[in-house]
């Protein structure tokens, strides 16, 4: 088994400069399409909110599992572009055309409406686990250093929240403005704009980072006993349920946040506030969480964010007639959730080495989409929580009724809360001590 250890030294600072890019790419067109597909197939297609849910629950399974093959695929890459960056090179250009395709419906009946977005949403998902799972696989390559991953896990926080940030403030008035009326146009234009930017950060990720620590293991090992091996990966499988749960928490919020705010709060203004700051704050987060997380650990320094954000999230119904104490409450338990959101990248990257120790192999793209797996099958239960709750309360766009309106109130508090509590559980079981020790000693 040949190994590549090294050879080019430590990350420099345009490597970790485009590494944040590549995640800013991925969250410049995904969060566009989690946060405005479901208002946008509701009030511009015109399409069912139920079918709607069905379809992304359905999609996001499905690609979550194909999550699978693609790491699976990496892993068994060689080429002179390396394991991993190859993709991001002929991925760029058809996941920006697809994430266009997808803010645009056919002058058709109903049916042919729901297929192609049922078609072009679905191939767009494919197109972001083809190019997402070799950039998540690049963090444990390019740095085996603890300081060098919370670097990149921090670029990549940064490159996150910048995305969510532009996309989720700025969206829906450049809709308005590119649309001058035309809602169907405004889409159309905005997501060509983000389309443009998307594939251009892609590639420069591709251009400017390197591959250092890998394994070349090429047809040695099967599908099956690398699932199996990962599966016996105790630090993995806590990382990838805290993930899970996480991302059900931010995808029901994302796809929640403007019908809240527009029908329960009656202020769409706060859209522009709310939804940049959900994971917004990690901008703030990247910077403040490496040195309380090396300070405290993964365990107590996740389980204290969590405890703290548990406690203002029960505070927000009770600012609920207050817009801007509402915002404050929200923003600050932002901030502290942040924490936990960088450190997931890390924990995922110090997967990769507790793996490599015990099973003799590194398994980034496995690994990587695997985590992958959690955060795209917790964004597909978030979201088609919330559709599926709309429809349950009656939603019908332009005719809101007490029902739908306490439907969204019960969500919106609710689903964080129980997420919350449920990730301070799962995270005890992370095996920090007993991991760092392991590592430290596999080193000597």
């Amino acid at each position: 088994m040949d190994q590549k250890r090294g050879s080019e030294g430590r990350p420099t600072g345009l490597e970790v400069v485009s590494f944040g890019l590549g995640d800013l790419s991925a969250s410049l067109a995904w969060n566009a399409v989690a946060a405005f597909a479901l208002i946008f197939y509701t009030d511009v297609a015109l399409l069912s909110a139920a079918a709607v849910g069905t379809l992304f629950f359905l999609t996001r399974i499905f690609d979550a599992f194909f999550d699978i093959g693609v790491g699976f695929f990496v892993d068994r890459t060689s080429s002179r572009w390396g394991k991993a960056r190859p993709y991001l090179l002929f991925g760029a250009l058809p996941f920006g055309l697809l994430t266009v395709l997808v803010f645009v419906t056919p002058e058709a009946n109903q049916s042919i409406r729901f297929a192609w977005a049922a078609i072009t949403y679905f191939l767009l998902g494919l197109m972001l686990s083809v190019t997402n799972i070799p950039y998540s696989a690049m963090l444990p390559m390019m740095a085996r250093d603890i300081t060098d991953k919370l670097k990149l896990s921090s670029a990549r926080s940064v490159g996150t929240s910048v995305g969510v940030i532009t996309v989720t403030a700025l969206f829906m008035p450049a809709v308005n403005f590119f649309g001058g009326g035309d809602q169907e146009r405004g889409f159309f234009i905005t997501a060509l704009v983000i389309a443009i930017f998307s594939s251009a950060m892609l590639l420069t990720t591709f251009a400017n980072c390197r591959e250092r620590n890998t394994l070349d293991t090429g047809d040695s090992f099967t599908l099956r006993n690398a699932v199996g091996s990962m599966l016996s990966n105790k630090a993995w499988l806590v990382v990838s349920i805290f993930a899970l749960l996480n991302f059900v928490r931010f995808g029901a919020i994302l796809a929640l946040t403007p019908f809240f705010a527009i029908n329960v709060l009656g202020q769409a203004w706060m859209i522009s506030i709310l939804l940049p700051t959900l994971s917004g704050m990690l901008l703030i987060g990247a910077f403040i969480a490496p040195p309380i997380l090396r300070r405290t650990g993964m365990r107590k320094g996740n389980s204290v964010a969590l405890v703290i954000s548990i406690a203002l999230y029960l505070a927000l119904p009770f600012a609920q007639a207050s817009p801007w104490l509402f915002i404050a409450i929200y923003v600050a338990a932002s901030l502290v959730l942040s924490i936990t959101m960088t450190a997931i990248f890390a924990m995922a990257s110090d997967s990769v080495d507790y793996h490599e120790w015990r099973f003799g192999r590194r398994q980034e793209g496995l690994l990587s989409a695997g985590i992958t797996f959690s955060i795209k099958v917790g964004m597909a239960i978030g979201g088609s929580i919330v559709a599926w709750g709309l429809a349950a309360g009656g939603y019908v766009p332009g005719a809101v009724t007490s029902g739908a309106l306490n439907t969204m109130s019960v969500l919106y508090y609710g689903i964080p809360v129980t997420v919350l509590v449920l990730q301070l559980v799962f995270i005890q079981f992370y095996p920090v001590d007993a991991l760092r020790n392991e590592l430290n000693s596999s080193r000597k």
